[in-house]
């Protein structure tokens, strides 16, 4: 059965297209086109199927639906493509006046008439702004919801100007998103996202009002697209500021606030990369008085230390100075800047999330979303076809539709869960596989690679086990990380919560995704290895990781190198480079068929279209980022530098990408940034902690301490000064051979008179009453990191809260100017209803007054 709404199909009107390219009305050129619906007519298709009717038909309904809603319709055919339909929706005065009030929209009172506060650096900033002669500031005007009642009260200056585009388009999407198209078993099935879905209809988008390449030839157009391209979207404007005012006018304040955080959080990066560079330099420089890398190097020292296998049989002993060029190029990421840089970064990350809540309020003022969830925000068409139930709310005490009952929704929770849990047991399976595979080839690396104990080689100076294993690693852990990206990616009740709870759990799914592999390297691997007469086995068969005698840093850092540079080429691709293709290709079959002119909605036709889920994985691209930002910082202080680079190109691409390749957007509204808020937070809090344990526990400065300040000078040591002389050999534990077990001894001959070797740990040496058993040095060290993982996550948490309680989320200055406008609207409104009520009253109070004249005038006799 399918709706009611049987209007004449007279009044769905049809009209050729005029020759009018960049027009944006209709035929009659008067009706603004607010929306495009685009279909297949049935019959001109070669190959007819037997649902065609039946579609055509639902259409027909959803159609007249649409006129008795008020909606104003125009076909055009298509001049590419004569089976392609194209109908043009328009919202008359009446209608955006009546779904105004229902979707509580702001609309503007009167001028504002408060004094902005010049910026200190407004001299500076001039410098990088857009030229305001090109595109002119907004005037800011008091808003209050629209009400008919007090029309008289808005500031009407056009009627045809008083609803811009971006909302025009965004009541109209209000609409289609609820008109009914059939009733199947007593359930209304409606909605422009369903027949999109079944393919009823093609598309449905608001047009943009120009092309980007040029100007609008319409004069009245102001083409705001083409001005967005040439002053923003262009790689010209990489140091420009954003015209994020005009960005929320023409596109919505969702599309507005990420610009505007993506900007805040690159202008922010800016000071983290500078400080990271400079940690960087000062450890590039000081590499060269590097004590421990010397002595790794020198052929006296480094050079008659003999290392034992790393693996069971096939690997051989091993000279010390095979890891010389690893040694140095660790000294530049194991510095004391090091230490500076997680420190200052820890201190940044809270800075960045309390300056941007700031500047969140200030938005959320200019652009008239601080009620926004409590008076615009409907409910999601979706939700709404799924309530089916009928339960009594226990405030309201009505009866309300809700999709699911309470075991239903215990069913898809429980469900819901599951599957998450599957996939992060499917990450976690992955990240076990790499493991499995680092541990097989390292065999295959050490009998291969020479690493003969006197080599001389050049290969082997720069492609040690360790390093080829590591690489071919990373790369591996990539692709299976974006590999499982794309198949993850292929109903709560209102947009935001739809969006909120799939952000958590995607961010999840990618959090453990992408960061496993080095939470694995920075906390697990090398950690729990044993020692050469008694390793431990992982899964009973393979033998677990070592690091190289400076630690797992250096590894590390090449895996946050290849997957943070691996990742930002990848997004790069799949977000710009495949929507161009697709576009070209498009034009050039459409240029091959035919060389007329084509209208504005048939050129938006041919773009691709945006999505469902929109800025989502802009979003979570970004987070992600952050997230290596700011978690494993302590072993790459680049990563802010690339960061930025990677943004500053990211915004550009982004809208470019927007302007040229998409269709434009369903203008939406939105406070802030959602759940990506809370998510930035947890990790900002996560990264202190693991910071302090990378630097504890994966870099070798707290031995290197220790060393210094205690083991080198007596009683342990038998320097007169403190020096990091003799470190190596202090830290590198004794092993005799002939206490090797027969399931890992090597197959290789030992070479040389001597009958042990060392390895990386802090053990008692054979002979000694507890030989092989932890010595002091190791509990000296477990102590001191321990005590600096507890002093720095004190120290910054403390700096992290006073920072919070000195900056307040909302400056005084905002809410000043939210006081002062509801001020002034209430006052607008109030005196105005006083009025109306002054005028009721006095007519009122003289007709009273006339009565009880006429009952008190004395009769005449």
């Amino acid at each position: 059965m399918y709706g009611s709404g049987q209007v004449s199909w007279s009044l769905l009107l049809t009209a050729d297209f005029d020759n009018k390219p960049d027009s944006l009305f209709f035929n009659d050129g008067q009706r603004r086109i607010d929306f495009v619906l685009v279909y297949e007519d049935e019959t001109k298709m070669t190959h007819k199927r037997s649902n065609h009717k039946k579609q055509k038909r639902k259409r027909q309904v959803y159609e007249s639906n649409l006129i008795n809603n008020g909606l104003q319709l125009e076909a055009t055919r298509s001049v590419l493509d004569e089976k392609t339909i194209f109908v043009k929706v328009h919202a008359p005065w009446e209608v955006l006046c009546t779904y105004a009030e229902v979707m509580h929209i702001k609309l503007p009172l009167q001028p504002n008439d408060l004094k902005t506060r010049e910026s200190a650096f407004n001299w500076f900033t001039r410098f990088f702004s857009v030229d305001e002669n090109i595109i002119k500031p907004e005037q800011e005007f008091f808003t209050a919801p629209f009400k008919r009642e007090h029309l008289s009260n808005f500031y009407i200056q056009d009627k045809d100007a008083f609803f811009n585009p971006a909302t025009r388009s965004r009541i109209v999407h209000f609409i289609l998103s609820r008109v009914k198209y059939a009733t199947k078993q007593n359930v209304k099935k409606f909605g422009i996202n369903k027949l999109l879905d079944t393919g009823i209809y093609k598309a449905a988008f608001p047009l943009h009002d120009s092309s980007f390449g040029h100007p609008s030839t319409d004069p009245d157009c102001p083409s705001e697209r083409y001005l967005l391209y040439r002053e923003w979207a262009h790689p010209k404007n990489i140091l420009k500021l954003q015209p994020l005012d005009f960005i929320r006018k023409y596109y919505g304040e969702k599309i507005g606030i990420y610009f505007a955080w993506l900007g805040f959080y690159t202008n922010m990066l800016i000071v983290a990369a500078v400080v990271g560079v400079g940690c960087f330099l000062y450890g590039f420089f000081m590499k060269d008085n590097c004590t421990w890398s010397q002595e790794v190097c020198d052929p006296n020292i480094g050079g008659n230390i003999i290392m034992c296998p790393q693996c069971d049989k096939v690997c051989t002993y091993w000279n010390l100075t095979i890891t010389c060029e690893s040694s140095k190029k660790l000294c530049i990421f194991d510095s004391f800047g090091t230490l500076v840089f997680a420190v200052f970064m820890g201190i940044w990350v809270t800075l960045f999330l309390e300056f941007w809540k700031r500047r969140q309020a200030e938005l959320e003022y200019e652009w008239d979303t601080v009620e926004y969830l409590e008076q615009e925000e409907q409910i999601r068409p979706e939700y709404e076809a799924q309530c089916t139930h009928v339960v009594v709310n226990e405030i309201t005490q009505q009866e309300e539709h809700v999709p699911y009952t309470a075991c239903g929704k215990c069913v898809r929770i429980t469900l819901c869960t599951s599957a998450v849990f599957f996939w992060i047991l499917l990450i976690i399976a992955s990240v076990i596989g790499i493991i499995v595979y680092r541990l097989s080839v390292f065999l295959v690396f050490s009998a291969t690679l020479p690493r003969h104990i006197n080599g001389t080689q050049a290969i082997r100076k720069y492609l040690t086990p360790q390093t080829a294993t590591s690489v071919t690693a990373s790369i591996i852990s990539f692709i299976v990380i974006m590999v499982l990206n794309i198949v993850y990616e292929k109903l709560p009740r209102t947009q935001t919560e739809y969006e909120n709870s799939l952000t958590t759990k995607m961010f999840l799914f990618q959090f453990v995704n992408y960061y496993s592999s080095c939470f694995y390297i920075a906390f697990f691997k090398g950690k729990f290895v044993g020692y050469p007469g008694n390793p431990v086995y992982w899964l009973g068969k393979y033998r677990n990781e070592e690091c190289d005698p400076g630690g797992c840093l250096l590894e590390l850092t090449t895996q946050l190198a290849i997957i943070v540079g691996g990742k930002a080429i990848w997004n790069n691709i799949q977000e710009v480079l495949l929507p161009w293709v697709k576009n070209l290709i498009g034009r050039y079959c459409a240029d091959a068929r035919s060389e007329k002119i084509v209208p504005r909605w048939e050129q938006d036709y041919h773009l691709q279209p945006i999505g469902k889920l929109g800025l989502f994985y802009e979003y979570l691209e970004m987070v992600i980022q952050f997230g290596f930002v700011t978690l494993f910082v302590a072993s790459f202080p680049l990563a802010p530098l690339l960061a930025l680079i990677n943004n500053m190109l990211e915004i550009r691409l982004d809208a470019w990408k927007l302007t040229t390749q998409f269709r434009r957007m369903v203008p939406q509204k939105a406070q802030d940034i959602g759940a990506w808020q809370p998510i930035m937070q947890g990790i900002a809090i996560l990264a202190v902690v693991t910071n302090a344990m990378i630097i504890a526990f994966t870099s070798d400065m707290i031995p290197r301490l220790v060393y210094y300040w205690s083991f080198s000078v007596p009683p342990y040591g038998s320097h007169s000064s403190y020096t990091m002389k003799g470190y190596i050999n202090n830290t590198l534990s004794v092993f005799n051979i002939s206490d090797f077990k027969n399931a890992s001894k090597p197959f290789s001959p030992w070479f040389g008179n001597d009958t042990t070797c060392r390895y990386r740990d802090f053990r008692y040496p054979p002979g000694h009453q507890h030989q092989y058993e932890h010595n002091i040095y190791y509990w000296h060290v477990i102590a001191a990191k321990l005590a600096f993982i507890i002093v720095m996550e004190h120290v910054i948490y403390f700096v992290k809260f006073i920072i919070s309680y000195i900056i307040p989320d909302v400056s005084q200055e905002t809410k000043s100017k939210v006081k002062r406008e509801k001020y002034l609207t209430q006052k607008i409104l109030h005196e105005n209803d006083l009025k109306v009520v002054k005028k009721t009253i006095g007519k009122i109070a003289d007709k009273i007054i006339e009565g009880v004249d006429s009952t008190f005038r004395p009769k005449t006799e």
